[in-house]
């Protein structure tokens, strides 16, 4: 079933309208029509089957059938830090991290970043990320549309995950596997509600970079003996983390 997002005030009483974009996806490109059934949600954690009403040039109507509360997100908040990669990398890991539950995604400009953007490359950049990122949430069915903020330096990363109630960084110099199991399972056992994840550019973080984070609170984890990339190593950990903390 085709899902769609809006804001809690589209909904009104028994109907929700849809604007924008998504009419044109509605009418032109899935060529519903009216009696159609469709999956809304709210973005807050309220989910919504409905049927198509009306179907004007630049609103769609849709009646409530049913709603109810999302069970789709993890009870933990997942940050994701990731360092800038090259290429068009940072689309499949905002694609991927959304679909296993990340809450934001923070790319962060990092001392072995090769991509670095200004300003105004940064905007379209984060224009065309939230679109990925509000395709995988229908797809995915997720309850929200994980925000992916603008780039930071590593140490404003810091800063922002010191708000956190806990914070990890894969570091191949980590102590073995059943500290990190030790580690990842203590989370659960704290009730923590938060936790970031800093995932290093190509080439990892430098010795500095991973001193900083550790001084400033992130758990040094390993995953396993292989090295792995800078795509396939944030997704690890959410996917752990999501093994870890799904209801």
């Amino acid at each position: 079933m085709a899902r769609f997002f809006v804001s809690p005030e589209q909904v009104r009483k028994d109907m929700i309208y849809i604007y924008d974009g998504d009419v044109n996806h509605i009418k032109n490109v899935l060529r519903m029509r009216i009696g159609d059934e469709l999956s809304v949600s709210d973005g807050e954690g309220t989910d919504y089957h409905c049927a198509i009403e009306e179907l004007d040039k630049d609103i769609v109507k849709v009646r409530i059938i049913n709603s109810w509360q999302s069970y789709s997100e993890l009870p933990v908040k997942l940050y994701l830090f990731q360092g800038l990669p090259k290429a068009d990398k940072m689309e499949l890991i905002i694609q991927k991290a959304v679909e296993l539950g990340a809450y934001e995604i923070i790319p962060v400009s990092t001392a072995r970043s090769i991509v670095k953007l200004d300003d105004k490359k940064a905007a379209k950049k984060i224009a065309r990320w939230a679109g990925i990122a509000e395709s995988g949430a229908k797809q995915s069915g997720r309850a929200i549309i994980p925000e992916v903020k603008s780039p930071m330096t590593f140490k404003m990363a810091l800063q922002y995950a010191a708000e956190l109630d806990a914070t990890l960084i894969p570091y191949e110099k980590a102590e073995g596997i059943e500290e990190t199991r030790t580690i990842i399972s203590s989370l659960n056992a704290d009730g923590v509600k938060s936790v970031g994840i800093f995932i290093g550019p190509e080439g990892g973080f430098t010795e500095q970079e991973v001193e900083l984070a550790i001084g400033a609170g992130a758990k040094p984890i390993t995953l396993g003996r292989r090295i792995l990339r800078t795509e396939t190593a944030g997704l690890t950990t959410l996917s752990i983390l999501m093994f870890e903390f799904e209801e």
